[in-house]
């Protein structure tokens, strides 16, 4: 069972001092285990002048068990799936794999961690294997479209899917 002291303690934190770059707040005030997660586009990356929003979903049994990060807003990164849906804006993230996941860690560090990625793909764990060919081997090419996707779906207030 999640103990729901911890979430409560790390919601509240995560309200009165968020990251730099992201908001938290409940995606339903009478659910406890369901984020609603915006996030900035960081300065030095493609994804500048962004605005994305996230879904963080708290298993029952965490922090024994890893959140689910999902971006709700289209995205051009290698590691984030731009599939249909259900897959769509799933993220491969290597500490939210069971395997990796500690308790110890806070939703903070994977908020945090999770817009780190946004400067720094990592393509050797990508989930769209040709948008990472292409951060591998056209640079340009990828800061260009993933730029393109910022202003087709992460810029103003209301992001479009």
């Amino acid at each position: 069972m999640a103990s729901q002291k911890r979430i409560t303690k790390e919601l509240t934190e995560l309200t009165l001092t968020p990251p730099t770059g992201i908001t938290v707040a409940l995606a339903d005030e009478a659910n406890l285990f369901q984020w609603k997660v915006t996030m900035d586009g960081p300065v030095d990356s493609p994804y500048a002048g962004g605005h994305f929003t996230l879904t963080l979903t708290l298993p029952t049994s965490y922090p024994f068990k890893p959140p689910t990060v999902v971006f709700n807003t289209k995205i051009y990164h290698p590691n984030i799936s731009n599939d249909s849906p259900p897959n769509s804006g799933t993220m491969c993230l290597g500490m939210l794999k069971d395997s990796e996941w500690k308790p110890s860690t806070k939703i903070s560090a994977v908020l945090e961690f999770a817009r780190q990625l946004l400067k720094e793909p990592n393509p050797d764990d990508a989930v769209e294997t040709k948008i990472a060919e292409q951060y591998r081997n056209d640079r340009s090419g990828y800061e260009r479209d993933a730029r393109d996707w910022v202003k087709r779906y992460a810029s103003g207030s209301s992001t479009k899917k």
